[in-house]
């Protein structure tokens, strides 16, 4: 009896140290026959929305806990200040091409021939003054009229000289159109005038908020009414997909979790066995997190891992614990 007795208590002892061994060594994964076991937490990826112009917020058509689909109305502004200033881009650019054009097109016919009838004045002008000179300077000789005459005749003719020459100058530019540089001016005046229309019009369009990603509202920051700043917070959008499960793997286990191996994952919420693939291992170490819950939790250095879930559904929530499995087999 006392030989099965002392027997008896060697194996607990040995129970014992092997349990105080498996305590002292335990990190965050354990290894059964299922395969590796990891803890985790659902990590839900947010997004805050606002709009990118300001305004007033004419309509909110959801409410927190709503699911919306990528391009649902989320809430729309007041449009009448941004159509406005649409409107006035448009009559820019209307003005801007009509300069454009008249550029291109130089001087109007009329322009050319009123500028070729006063080069013909000036010298008809010209053709008198020139005779008036010259009847002066032989009426000088006879002493008919006086100096002061004869240099009032010549005056005359110099100025006709350089009206005429002005009027040719004048009638060459209406013939030869707009300069180039002029042209070029026309034509950054309207690109510039169609930017200002598209801002205006990109402007409008933001007028209505939209989601871009499927999603459930979280928070509804604004109600209808209120006046907001450009990129401020409207809404916090939860993701719905892709759904990821951050957990974490001690170095010992890590050569059993690469990129793109299938695994599985269970709640304590339910039964459902879910689906997932790792996508990413982080190349750097890092101390076990307090809220990754394990049998054995103890602060240890440790590589984070995601996982995107192939078929989540509703019951997974933003850092929910989660048990994955990595089989042995990579199935």
């Amino acid at each position: 009896m006392n030989r099965k007795i002392v027997a008896a208590l060697s194996v607990l002892a040995i129970a014992g140290g092997a349990f105080v061994i498996g305590q002292r060594s335990g990190l965050i994964g354990e290894t059964t026959t299922a395969g590796l076991t990891l803890y985790g937490n659902v990590d839900v990826r947010t997004v805050d929305l606002g709009f990118r112009v300001g305004g007033r917020i004419l309509d909110i058509p959801v409410e927190e806990g709503d699911s919306v689909a990528p391009g649902d109305v989320l809430a729309r502004l007041d449009p009448v200040p941004l159509q406005q200033a649409l409107t006035a881009a448009e009559a820019q650019v209307a003005a801007a091409g009509a300069a454009r054009d008249k550029a291109v097109a130089g001087n109007r016919p009329q322009e050319i021939a009123q500028a070729r009838a006063t080069v013909a004045q000036r010298e008809a002008s010209l053709t008198q003054a020139q005779l008036s000179y010259d009847r002066a300077r032989k009426l000088i000789a006879s002493n008919t009229i006086s100096q002061s005459d004869l240099d009032a005749a010549e005056a005359a003719y110099r100025e006709a000289q350089a009206l005429l020459q002005a009027a040719r100058e004048a009638l060459s530019l209406s013939e030869a159109g707009s300069r180039a540089e002029d042209i070029a001016a026309a034509e950054a005046g309207l690109a510039a005038a169609h930017a200002a229309r598209e801002q205006a019009q990109t402007a409008l369009e933001d007028a209505t908020l939209r989601a871009a990603q499927a999603g459930t509202v979280m928070t509804r920051a604004r109600e209808p009414g209120a006046i907001v700043a450009a990129g401020s917070t409207v809404f916090t959008l939860a993701i719905d997909r892709p759904l990821r499960v951050r957990a974490y793997v001690s170095e010992p286990d890590l050569g059993q979790v690469v990129p793109g191996r299938d695994v599985t994952l269970t709640t304590d919420s339910s039964d459902r066995i879910y689906h997932g693939t790792i996508g990413f291992v982080s190349p750097v170490a890092e101390f076990t997190p307090k809220s990754v819950q394990t049998p054995n939790l103890r602060t240890d250095l440790v590589f984070r891992l995601r996982i995107t879930v192939s078929d989540p559904d509703s019951a997974l929530r933003q850092g929910q614990p989660v048990t994955v499995v990595v089989p042995d087999d990579g199935a």
